[in-house]
C-alpha cells in the first residue's frame, strides 16, 4: 500500500483519495512511481509531505519540504492627504509576502530622490518643496509591488512685485498680478482705497489660474494712479502695487513743434 501524508492527515492511500481538497489528485501510480499534484499552491501547502510505501519487508518512507513564496502585495496604504505647511505627516505602508518583502518610499520627482526605507516615512513640518506624489515599492525575491499616495500641502498666497506700466491716453493698458498659492487665491484690486468690481468704469478684471488681469480700455487722465492688488485664500493674503502713469508718445506732426521750441529756448539762451 502506498500513501501520501501531510501533517499525519492521509491525502492518498493507494488510488483511495482521503483529502477533500479538489486541488489535490493522483498523477501516477505504478509500481516504480506514485505521484499527486497540488494546484494554485498557497500559504495553507507549505509543510513536510511524507511518501510510505509498504512493502514485503517493511515500510519505507520518503519526505519532501514544500517551501511556498508568495510575491509582495501592499495590504495596508495612507490616503491621500491635504495638510497646512508646516504640519507633521507620517505616511504608512505595509506589505504581505513571503519572503518578507523590503519596503520603500521616495518622493517621485525629476531627482527621485529615496525618501525612507522603512514601511514609515516621516515629515516633520513639512513644506511646499514636499508636496507631491509619494511610491511606495515592496520587493522581495519573487516580485514588486507599488502603489502611491498624494500630499497636497496648502499654504497662504506669495504675490509677485508689481510692475508700473505707462499707458497714452486713449490706448488700452493691463496690469498684471500673479500669486503662488495652495489652494489658489481669490484676486481683489483696488484703486488707492477703494475696491474695483468687473465692469467699474469701463475696466475688466480676469483670472486665469493664478493670474489675475486688470484691463483698461480707452485709458483716461482719471484712470492714472496707484492700485493695489491683493491674493488671498484661507491661509493669508498677499498684495502688491501698481503705478499706471501717463505716457506721451511723439509723432511725426510732433517734430515741428519740437522744433520749434527748442528754436525758442536757444534764443533764450542766446540773449542771457
Amino acid at each position: 500500500v502506498n500513501a501520501w501524508l501531510n501533517r499525519s492527515s492521509i491525502l492518498y492511500a493507494g488510488e483511495d483519495k482521503w483529502s477533500v481538497d479538489p486541488r489535490v489528485s493522483l498523477v501516477t501510480l505504478n509500481q516504480e512511481e506514485f505521484t499527486i499534484k497540488i494546484e494554485n499552491v498557497d500559504m495553507t501547502d507549505e509543510g513536510q509531505y511524507v511518501c510510505a510505501v509498504q512493502t514485503s519487508l517493511r515500510p519505507r518512507t520518503t519526505s519532501v519540504h514544500i517551501l511556498v513564496q508568495v510575491p509582495p502585495k501592499i495590504i495596508n496604504l495612507s490616503k491621500d492627504l491635504v495638510v497646512n505647511e508646516g504640519s507633521n505627516v507620517t505616511l504608512m505602508c505595509q506589505a504581505s509576502g513571503k519572503p518578507e518583502p523590503s519596503i520603500s518610499w521616495k518622493l517621485i520627482s525629476s531627482s527621485g530622490d529615496l525618501a525612507s526605507d522603512d514601511e514609515y516615512l516621516e515629515i516633520p513640518s513639512i513644506s511646499r518643496q514636499r508636496a507631491g506624489t509619494y511610491e511606495c515599492t515592496a520587493v522581495n525575491d519573487i516580485d514588486t509591488d507599488v502603489q502611491t499616495v498624494d500630499i497636497t500641502v496648502n499654504y497662504a498666497p506669495t504675490v509677485s512685485e508689481g510692475r508700473d506700466v505707462g499707458v497714452t491716453l486713449g490706448q488700452t493698458g493691463v496690469l498684471e498680478c500673479e500669486a503662488d498659492a495652495v489652494p489658489e487665491a481669490d484676486f481683489e484690486w483696488y484703486k488707492d482705497d477703494r475696491r474695483i468690481f468687473n465692469g467699474f468704469d469701463g475696466m475688466e478684471i480676469m483670472v486665469t489660474g493664478s493670474l489675475s488681469k486688470l484691463t483698461f480700455f480707452n485709458v483716461s487722465e482719471s484712470d492714472y494712479g496707484n492700485y493695489t492688488c491683493v491674493a488671498i485664500n484661507k491661509l493669508g493674503s498677499s498684495n502688491t502695487s501698481f503705478l499706471l502713469y501717463g505716457e506721451y508718445k511723439h509723432t511725426l506732426h510732433d517734430i515741428p513743434r519740437l522744433y520749434h521750441f527748442l528754436g525758442i529756448f536757444s534764443k533764450c539762451v542766446i540773449v542771457m
